[in-house]
Formats: structure tokens, sequence, C-alpha cells
């Protein structure tokens, strides 16, 4: 059976995507581009080939021109294999903030090259976290990484932080190591705030000891479609039979899944733990 769109519901995502590319481009003209820094994959790989082409032609070319066609590929593969909505709505972030990057003005807000590297890394941590949120990302590697997450159940962001070194290490060797230095905590503040905001990809393991195992289990099942697996063991302190249900879920459901559990069972006791790797059948909501 099709999934029913609602349609308030996408307009403020495409409102969200809207406002993340805003961000996302300010943040590269006021705080990446003008320090000389690199954003991470396919932003940076983009800004690497601008000052390239100055250097060599002295032609000053809009980062438009660069970034777009170069998603075009991971953006089939996101099409193909990741969900339909998404990839539109993603094209929609590529498109205007490369656009909005190219449109916004410098305002000169600081020329501090460690501000510039933090503040960017936020700005552009939170427009990645904000897209991330309303069922989009800003392309590129990010396509590869949600491919690899979905398929092979792996947090792929340390992977693609080392593969944005190698473009630093490019970047260094043109254009000096100060700025690619920097580039490396740009990168790093980024990649903590769209970890902290979107937390999908990441996954915790659930141990609940209750006297309502069936009630618990309901809840687990109901809000996240995950299943769980019923311990019974021996209580040491009374010598009392107990029951434990053994459950792993992704880190943005816990909250909800913690709260609605405390008013099913007030007495039940939780241990909530991150999952470095799960591996095996892990049920993961498509994108669309």
């Amino acid at each position: 059976m099709k999934k029913k769109i609602n349609i308030g519901t996408e307009i403020w995502h495409i409102f969200c995507i809207i406002i993340a590319a805003g961000i996302y481009g300010f943040s590269i003209s006021n705080f990446i581009h003008p320090a000389g820094l690199l954003a991470g994959g396919f932003t940076g790989v983009s800004l690497l080939a601008k000052e390239i082409v100055l250097m060599t032609t002295g032609t000053e070319i809009p980062l438009s021109l660069i970034y777009i066609p170069l998603n075009a590929v991971p953006a089939v593969i996101s099409f193909k294999f990741i969900g339909k909505r998404f990839t539109v709505y993603s094209l929609i972030m590529i498109v205007l903030s490369s656009v909005f990057a190219d449109m916004i003005p410098d305002l000169h807000v600081t020329g501090d090259i460690l501000l510039c590297s933090l503040c960017g890394g936020i700005f552009g941590g939170s427009a990645i976290g904000l897209c991330l949120l309303s069922n989009a990302t800003s392309g590129g590697t990010d396509f590869i990484s949600i491919f690899i997450s979905e398929r092979y159940g792996k947090d792929a962001w340390n992977y693609i932080f080392a593969g944005n070194c190698v473009v630093l290490a490019i970047s260094g060797l043109l254009f000096g190591w100060t700025g690619a230095m920097y580039s490396i905590i740009l990168q790093f503040v980024s990649k903590l705030i769209i970890q902290f905001i979107y937390r999908r990809y990441q996954k915790q393991t659930l141990f609940i000891i209750t006297e309502k195992p069936e009630e618990v289990y309901k809840v687990i099942k109901e809000v996240t479609n995950h299943d769980g697996t019923l311990f019974k063991g021996i209580g040491l302190y009374k010598g009392a039979e107990r029951k434990m249900i053994y459950s792993v879920i992704s880190s943005d459901e816990i909250r909800r899944v913690v709260s609605i559990i405390k008013k099913t069972d007030p007495n039940a006791f939780i241990n909530v733990m991150k999952s470095e790797e799960v591996m095996g059948n892990f049920y993961r909501r498509p994108n669309g």
C-alpha cells in the first residue's frame, strides 16, 4: 500500500530546505571562501577547483557552475538506491545553496581565520543538519555516506572526513598549509554539529528490566518498528526473577521511546548504550 503524502509536511520540509540553503550559502560567502577555507565533501572540491581555475586562468567562475554538475552522478545513485523524493529535495538544496553562495555578498563579518573556521563549521553544520531533518542532503559525499549507511548499516561520516583530508592536502600543496589546517577545524566542527542534530544513522542499545515486558515490547514495536529479545534472570539483591528486554534502535528515536516506556512502566530500569556497529537485519525508515 502506497504511503499517503502529507502536503503540509512536504511544504514545511521544502521551506526548511530553502532556509538551510540560505544559511549554507551565507556560510560559504562570508566565512569559508573569504578565509581561504575548504568545506567538506563536494563543496570543498568545488571551492578548490574554483581557486585552481582562478590561479591558472585569472577567471573567477561561479561556484554553481562546478558544484551542480559535480553532483550529477551521486544524484543518480541516490535516485536509484536511496529515494526519489529525497533526491529531488536534495537537488533543491544543491542548486539553491550554490546559487546563494554566488549571490550573497561578503559582509566582512570577521577577518580572523579561526573565527571563520569555527563559525563556518557551526553555520554550515547547522544548515546540513536542518537539511537532513527535512529529508534531504547537501549532496555529493552526503549521498555516498547515506548510501553506505543504508546499504551496510555503518556510520560513514568518519570515512568521509578522512577522504576530505586528501582534498586538503592538495589545497595545502597549492595554496599553503595555513588554510588547509584551519579547514580541518572547520570540517571537524561541522561534523560535530551534524551528528548532534541528526542521529538517524547512529544506534543505541536498550536494556530494559521490567515487570511488564509485553507492554514495553509493544511500545518499542509500534514506535520504532524494531524488534526485541526477552531475557529471564535472577535479581541478585532479592533473588527474585527478573525480565529484561534487549533492543537496538536509532538514536533519534531514543527520547520518545524511553518517555513512553516510563509511562507504561514507571518502575522500569532502563540502560541506554551507544552501539558502534550493527550487523544483520536492522529496520531503517525509507527516505522516500
